[in-house]
C-alpha cells in the first residue's frame, strides 16, 4: 500500500481521506437505518392497544419521543388526539419533514464525495501528464520520471473512480431507504389518524 501511495504521489492522499470519510458514513448509516430503531414493526398495534386500554397518556407521549422517529410522528398526532383530522395531519407532516432531514443525515457528504472524487482523480492525472511530459528532453527522456510520472496519471484516475463509484453506490441505495422509509412512516401515521377518527377499526 506504501508503495502505491508513494507511485502515486502526494494528490492521491485526499482521494485517501475521501474513501475513509465514505465509510464511516457508509456505516453510520447502515447502523442508523436499521429497521427496528427508525419504525420498529408492531408499534402501531401497540399504540392502538394503549390507546384503547388507557387513551392518550403523558407516559406514552414522552416514550413514542424517545422511542424512534416513527414513534416521534405518533406523539406528534396524539398531542393533537382532540383536533380535527386537518390538524393532525399537519402535524404528522411537520413531524415528519424533521425526521425525513435527519434520516438523510450526511447524505450529502457521500453524494460530494461521489462528485468530486473523479475531478480530483481527473487533477491528479494532469499532474502526472506534466510530469510525464516534463521528463521529456532534447537529448532524450529519463526512464524513472516517465515511470512515474504515468504512475501518478493511472493511480489517481483508478483511486477516483473508485471511491467515487462506492460513493455513488451506497448514495443511491441510502436515498431510496429513506424514500422507502419515509413512504412506510406516512402510511402507518396516516392509518393512526383514521382509526381516532373512527374511519377504521
Amino acid at each position: 500500500m506504501l508503495s502505491i501511495i508513494e507511485k502515486a504521489g502526494w494528490s492521491i492522499w485526499p482521494l485517501i481521506f475521501a474513501s475513509i470519510l465514505a465509510l464511516g458514513v457508509i456505516g453510520e448509516r447502515f447502523w442508523s437505518l436499521r429497521a427496528k430503531l427508525v419504525a420498529p414493526r408492531g408499534l402501531l398495534q401497540g399504540v392502538l392497544q394503549e390507546l384503547q386500554s388507557k387513551g392518550v397518556t403523558q407516559d406514552m407521549l414522552t416514550r413514542l419521543t424517545q422511542g424512534s422517529p416513527l414513534g416521534r410522528i405518533f406523539s406528534a398526532a396524539l398531542r393533537n388526539a382532540n383536533s380535527t383530522r386537518e390538524i393532525m395531519k399537519e402535524s404528522i407532516e411537520e413531524e415528519g419533514r424533521a425526521v425525513a432531514h435527519e434520516l438523510e443525515r450526511f447524505l450529502t457528504t457521500l453524494g460530494t464525495i461521489a462528485t468530486a472524487s473523479p475531478l480530483w482523480g481527473l487533477f491528479g492525472t494532469v499532474l502526472g501528464m506534466v510530469e510525464l511530459f516534463g521528463a521529456m528532453r532534447p537529448t532524450g527522456a529519463n526512464p524513472a520520471e516517465l515511470a512515474h510520472g504515468i504512475s501518478v496519471a493511472l493511480y489517481n484516475t483508478a483511486m477516483g473512480l473508485m471511491v467515487a463509484i462506492i460513493s455513488l453506490i451506497f448514495y443511491r441505495f441510502f436515498r431510496a431507504k429513506v424514500d422507502s422509509i419515509v413512504v412506510d412512516m406516512e402510511q402507518q401515521a396516516i392509518k393512526l389518524v383514521e382509526v381516532l377518527h373512527g374511519d377504521r377499526k
